[in-house]
């Protein structure tokens, strides 16, 4: 029997943390098509596939899902989608969150990797209790 220690986040957790270093919305439980109940496993450090994408299209629910790191990091999390120029405030804070959450989001294992690099990760096993 092989056993091993592996630090659990509550999808909250891991979302606060990233969203409190970054300064972006983040909701790792909505991204790819939303992720079912169930644990994702990763290592810090850990081999990470960056997304090519430097942009997507501004829908929400969009078919394309996922940018780069530093595309992620580049855009100002306050600027409204394209189409939203009409719509009440309320509603463009809405779409626009939405819309990073869903569509506008980096990889996972990037995105620790650089918590570790920040010093905020430590290595190790890592895994995210994904619940809704």
């Amino acid at each position: 029997m092989r056993t091993r220690t592996e630090t659990v986040f509550e999808t909250s957790e891991w979302d606060d943390l990233v969203e409190a270093t970054y300064g972006r919305p983040y909701t790792f439980q909505q991204q790819n098509d939303c992720q079912e109940r169930g644990v994702f496993r990763f290592t810090v450090p850990g081999e990470a596939d960056d997304f090519d994408n430097a942009t997507i299209p501004e829908v929400v629910n969009g078919k394309e899902m996922g940018v780069s790191f530093v595309a992620w990091l580049a855009r100002d999390p306050k600027t409204p989608l394209a189409d939203e120029k009409q719509t009440a405030d309320h509603m463009i804070r809405f779409h626009t969150r939405l819309w990073w959450e869903r569509n506008f989001y980096p990889d996972i294992l990037t995105v620790s990797n650089d918590l570790h690099a920040k010093g905020l990760l430590k290595a190790g096993e890592y895994c995210i209790d994904i619940d809704w």
